[in-house]
């Protein structure tokens, strides 16, 4: 399982109600219902994908996640997930407080396009970077809004998002040392090439 779904489950809790936006062939879903006992939703617009899923016994529905939640009904969900789907979607932030008008909390992982690799990438070579959290080439990726922490941040700040939790990990070294842990917590739009991030509603003061 991908690192960020790893780092995802450790804040959802056993026996939650569970929205998994982008889910693909529903891999983490599969796992927070094995592991967690989490009931739930996927969705997803890959329609091989929705088969795989549905075949594991998951309930999918085949949707674009461009035509936003209206489905759902205010606090249906305890979290919404998101992994690495907030920069291929039309509206970001317009999604991001979907996802909080139907769910408690929000899980989003995405691309960090700040990462080091990324910057001399283009400084150097003068072409959009590729790399393993980044695979495109930039005439084939669905990525259309790319951004690094600092960006995430700045959008929560705007729209008095509440973020409770942060991890920053790289998928491009997986074996760090220690230090390079540390160097990553103190400096991840610079050294870490995928964001997590667990954001609520700020309730009022």
């Amino acid at each position: 399982m991908r690192m960020d779904h790893q780092l995802a489950e450790r804040w959802i809790a056993p026996q939650s109600h569970v929205l998994d936006l982008g889910c693909g062939n529903g891999e983490l879903l599969a796992h927070l219902q094995q592991s967690r006992g989490v009931t739930g939703y996927g969705l997803e617009i890959d329609e091989e994908k929705i088969n795989d899923g549905i075949a594991k016994g998951l309930s999918i529905i085949e949707q674009d996640l461009n035509d936003g939640l209206g489905r759902f009904a205010d606090n249906s969900f305890d979290t919404v997930v998101m992994a690495r789907a907030l920069q291929a979607v039309k509206s970001p932030d317009v999604l991001l407080l979907d996802m909080l008008r139907v769910g408690r909390e929000a899980v989003i992982t995405f691309p960090n396009f700040a990462h080091w690799q990324n910057r001399i990438h283009l400084g150097l070579k003068g072409l959009m970077p590729v790399s393993e959290a980044l695979p495109y080439e930039w005439y084939n990726t669905p990525n259309i809004h790319l951004c690094t922490f600092k960006d995430f941040e700045q959008l929560c700040a705007q729209h008095d998002i509440h973020i409770i939790n942060r991890f920053a990990v790289s998928d491009s070294d997986r074996g760090h040392t220690p230090l390079m842990t540390a160097l990553i917590r103190q400096a991840p739009n610079l050294l870490a090439d995928v964001a997590i991030y667990r954001v609520t509603k700020r309730q009022p003061a």
